[in-house]
């Protein structure tokens, strides 16, 4: 059998409601004639929209074949032991040219009760932002399940929410059960569970093409959210040039932040696990101990397998990386 390499996958394209033109314009991607895009799936193992390998030996092959076929060697042994044949992340870029519907997520426990897979939690990186941008994240205060339904039915849920502005490098952890919404003006990098489970709670009113609102679910996200008013909403993290740092670490994904300006060295001997790179700012060469190496851009995801202990990376002049894996 033939070494497994870093991947690179053909990115899926979604138009959406609320979608802009920023995946065009600022990541120089073609979504061809959508009239929008909302959403490029970079990285995904969901079923009716995987992801598909778009260089070497193994080009054609989806994301949840190559975990089917490699397991351990791919995704790492104690990983594929807990999530089996599925990918566990997937990896997002929104642009979000409109408000998104305000919306929670089930956990895991919910899911599978429901039948639906996994839960979905959730962290936003801001790769670009408008002046004033918003968005919301959790409730302004504490609540009962009585007060929830007392607002939605008086029409008053937008009142209850937490807005927060955003700028470009900010990060929001944003667990299965909390509400929340991406506002306009916002290019986002969403690293999540394998999971396209959504809760609509409110649509701002919004009406489609066909003239109709969008279908709400109240019954369905009563029992998914979380009414705790959370300590924080978005999350503190320290940024040192050269330097790995840790900005999320989760049961679920753990992403650190890279900004380097000369090459650097990763040791991944240590960690029982795939490795995600997304880049968000710049480019860089990934140098993994073959002759062919790979060209990193922003926008793109490169997914280094488990059997890949050590990678060198090298900056086109400077270069941001988000690092995800599972510990």
């Amino acid at each position: 059998m033939q070494s497994l390499y870093p991947f690179t996958f053909k990115a899926v394209f979604k138009e959406k409601i609320w979608g802009g033109q920023k995946i065009r314009e600022i990541l120089g991607m073609d979504f061809g004639q959508l009239p929008n895009c909302g959403e490029t799936w970079l990285l995904s193992g969901v079923q009716d929209d995987p992801t598909v390998v778009e260089n070497g030996y193994l080009s054609g092959n989806e994301l949840n074949e190559l975990v089917e076929v490699f397991m351990g060697d791919l995704v790492g042994e104690a990983v594929y032991e807990r999530f089996g044949d599925v990918f566990p992340i997937l990896v997002k870029i929104i642009d979000s040219n409109d408000w998104l519907s305000i919306q929670v997520h089930p956990d895991d426990a919910l899911a599978q009760r429901r039948g639906i897979g996994m839960g979905k939690t959730e962290m936003w990186y801001v790769m670009q932002a408008d002046k004033d941008a918003e968005l919301i994240s959790g409730f302004n205060r504490q609540l009962t399940k009585s007060d929830y339904l007392e607002a939605m039915e008086k029409g008053e849920i937008k009142a209850l929410m937490n807005y927060e502005t955003v700028e470009k490098g900010d990060v929001f952890f944003i667990p299965a059960g909390r509400v929340h919404a991406l506002g306009p003006g916002t290019l986002i990098a969403e690293i999540q569970q394998t999971s396209d489970t959504t809760y609509r709670i409110y649509d701002w009113d919004r009406i489609d093409q066909a003239g109709q609102m969008r279908e709400l679910h109240t019954a369905e996200a009563i029992d998914a959210i979380d009414f705790k008013l959370p300590d924080t909403a978005k999350t503190a993290y320290q940024k040192k040039e050269n330097e790995t740092t840790n900005m999320v670490k989760s049961p679920f994904f753990t992403t650190n932040y890279l900004q380097f300006k000369a090459g650097i060295r990763k040791d991944y001997s240590q960690l029982d696990s795939f490795v995600i790179l997304l880049c968000t700012e710049g480019s860089c060469n990934i140098d993994w101990g073959f002759e062919d190496k790979i060209e990193l851009e922003k926008g793109q995801t490169v997914l280094i397998p488990n059997t890949i202990q050590a990678v060198a990376l090298y900056p086109n002049k400077s270069c941001t990386l988000l690092e995800v894996y599972i510990e």
